[in-house]
Formats: structure tokens, C-alpha cells, sequence
């Protein structure tokens, strides 16, 4: 690889999506550590990833996570459902520091189904992956456990755009989870790092027939313990800062990011500034 530093826990946490969805992942990764640097990587030029070809898809992931790993991060987490549904192997045999990836939240949402029924609402790129198969196979069926899918190239631009709470968004999602409630399911996996965003939506056209289930707090907890283990995280009490890069227009990414950012912000004490510094970048 390349003269990139080794890593050591000075180095801030890079984070990786298609979009702005993994900044649901990034953060859970804040509250659960508030004392880190993150260098969140937005690939807007090439999103989104949930229709390209499997090659495409490992090929874009290789060359953002390369672009972390060349600017110095300890570690990286891929925020995106279906990077990780393709990439993962692939990277941590090719990087020397740890790769953490998305599973979709079945095992939660199978523990406390009451209905039998679970669905799973995710891209077209994840559900053509083996992760969501695997742990389908791993914990749903063993339980008896009915897994219904619903799949849509919409939903991902139109967060993108901004859009998640609007009149559109809620006719997508009319259209393909009527079906998932019909059948009786009442745990939702939200199978990709944007759909976090479309809960509002989510909960105006049906109440509270499902239970929202994602991934983002369990793989913040996952990544503690990993850089835990390697001795990785920082000694300090001090908040952390958040540097975010895009392969696409910084200006016209600016206000959607703010919004996202306060969204997610909460009670989070590792809050985000009114404006965050956002660089160009190519990979």
C-alpha cells in the first residue's frame, strides 16, 4: 500500500458511503465515541450504488476507502448496506487496519417479532449481495421466521435531493410496503444507511404497524470494541471533530448536510457545527 501512516489512535475514524445516508451511521459512531476524528467520505459523484453492477460496486468502494487510507485514518467503517454486501473480503485483505461493514439488522428484528413476519426494505445492490442472504439463512429461518423484501431505486435519491419527508417519498413507500404490512409484519429492517431518514415518512403512512430496526447503534458499539481491542482509541475527554469530503459539489452538498446534521444531532454531545467543513475530493 502506500506511506500512509500505520495506525495508531491519534488518527480519526474514516467513515464511507455512496451518499450522505451513512451520516445515520456516523451518528451513532459519535455518541458511542465522542472523543474521536472522523473523515467522513461522501462518493456523490457515483451515487447511487444500489443498480451498478457488483464490479462497479467493489471497484468504487476500493478507491474511497483508498482515499482514506492515503489521507491517515486508524480505521474504517463503510456506511453503506451495499458496499459492504460486496466489498468487505475484498478490502481487508488489501488494507493493514480494520475494515468494519454493515449487516442488516435481522437478528434483532427476529428476536422480537410477534407476528412472524419481518421485512426488509433495502436497494437492489444489497439484496443481489450474500449478506442479507447469510444472515436471513443464519437467523431467520432457523426461527421460523417469514422474511419479506421490498426493494426501490427511488428512495436513496430522493434523500439525496432532500426529499425524505415529502408527498413522493410517501407514494414509494405506499407502493412497496403496503404488501410487507398486509402480510402481518411488524419489524421493518432498514436495509440501507439513508432509510433511517425516511422515518417520519415511514411512521405518517403507517403508523405504528412496523418497528423501525437498523444497524447504525450496533455497529457504533462494534467499533469501539474493535478499536478497543486494538488499541486504538483516543485517551481524551475533549469532543471530536468531523472532516467531510465529496466527490461531488461541496457547495450544493453544504445545506442538505446541515439539515441531516441537525436531524440527527439529538442529545448527542459530540453535535455538529451550523457549518461543516466539507472538501473536494477525487478517488
Amino acid at each position: 500500500m502506500s506511506s500512509a501512516p500505520a495506525p495508531h489512535p491519534a488518527l480519526p475514524i474514516g467513515v464511507f458511503d455512496s451518499g450522505v445516508g451513512g451520516l445515520s451511521v456516523l451518528a451513532e459512531l459519535r455518541r458511542a465515541l465522542p472523543g474521536e476524528d472522523f473523515l467522513y467520505l461522501a462518493d456523490l459523484a457515483h451515487m447511487p450504488y444500489g443498480a451498478r453492477s457488483d464490479e462497479d460496486i467493489r471497484d468504487l468502494t476500493d478507491r474511497a476507502v483508498s482515499e482514506l487510507h492515503r489521507r491517515g485514518v486508524g480505521a474504517v467503517v463503510v456506511a453503506c448496506n451495499t458496499a459492504s454486501a460486496f466489498s468487505l473480503s475484498h478490502l481487508r485483505e488489501r488494507f493493514e487496519l480494520p475494515i468494519i461493514g454493515l449487516v442488516p439488522a435481522v437478528k434483532p428484528a427476529v428476536t422480537a417479532t410477534e407476528s412472524g413476519v419481518v421485512g426488509v426494505l433495502a436497494t437492489p445492490g444489497t439484496l443481489r449481495g450474500t449478506l442479507l442472504a447469510d444472515v436471513i439463512r443464519q437467523w431467520a429461518e432457523p426461527a421460523g421466521v417469514q422474511v419479506m423484501q421490498a426493494v426501490s431505486t427511488a428512495l436513496v435519491p430522493l434523500v439525496e435531493a432532500g426529499k425524505a419527508d415529502s408527498p413522493d417519498t410517501r407514494a414509494v413507500l405506499r407502493e412497496i410496503l403496503t404488501p410487507l404490512a398486509g402480510a402481518g409484519a411488524d419489524q421493518l429492517v432498514l436495509g440501507c444507511t439513508h432509510y433511517p431518514f425516511l422515518a417520519g415518512s415511514i411512521r405518517a403512512e403507517f403508523g405504528d404497524t412496523f418497528a423501525l430496526v437498523d444497524s447504525g447503534a450496533a455497529v457504533a458499539r462494534h467499533t469501539r470494541n474493535v478499536l478497543a481491542r486494538a488499541g486504538l482509541l483516543r485517551e481524551t475527554s475533549g469532543p471530536g471533530a468531523v472532516t467531510y469530503l465529496t466527490t461531488g459539489d461541496p457547495v450544493a452538498l453544504r445545506p442538505l448536510l446541515s439539515t441531516l446534521l441537525a436531524q440527527n444531532s439529538g442529545a448527542d454531545a459530540a453535535s455538529p457545527s451550523s457549518s461543516p467543513r466539507i472538501e473536494f475530493t477525487t478517488t
